[in-house]
């Protein structure tokens, strides 16, 4: 894959997932918040599932720019964490904390807790960080 090619992959990817992350942000707005919780379950299940699906983008990118083909079928989490695993340990563990929080807490179980949101979000925005192009 040419640096060009490269280039391309991270510009388009790291867009959609940064764009999926302001929609994400968007839609914990609607939630309400009240101390450190937020007040409707629906608007934060919500928000968390369209913020790990970012996470997967920028995932699905990496991968892609290590040279890892695209499987057949729909990926599971065992699959990223393999991969990811193989490549970079502390990657690794953004994964599996924006797995949990993001996915499991926040958008299965509808946890209201504020800053276990703020964690998944931020660890989301770590693994973006890693398709970054240059020029931004």
């Amino acid at each position: 894959m040419s640096t060009d090619e490269q280039q391309l992959i991270k510009q388009q990817s790291y867009a959609e997932a940064i764009r999926y992350m302001e929609n994400a942000k968007e839609t914990l707005k609607k939630a309400g918040k009240e101390d450190h919780y937020y007040k409707d379950r629906k608007y934060v299940k919500t928000a968390c599932g369209t913020a790990y699906n970012g996470v997967l983008i920028a995932l699905d990118a990496y991968l892609r720019l290590k040279g890892i083909k695209k499987t057949k079928g729909r990926k599971s989490i065992e699959y990223y964490c393999e991969q990811v695993g193989n490549l970079d340990k502390k990657m690794l563990r953004q994964v599996n904390s924006a797995y949990e929080t993001l996915h499991l807490s926040g958008y299965y179980d509808g946890i209201l807790n504020a800053r276990i949101i703020k964690t998944g979000f931020d660890e989301a925005y770590g693994i973006i960080e890693k398709i970054k192009p240059e020029q931004m």
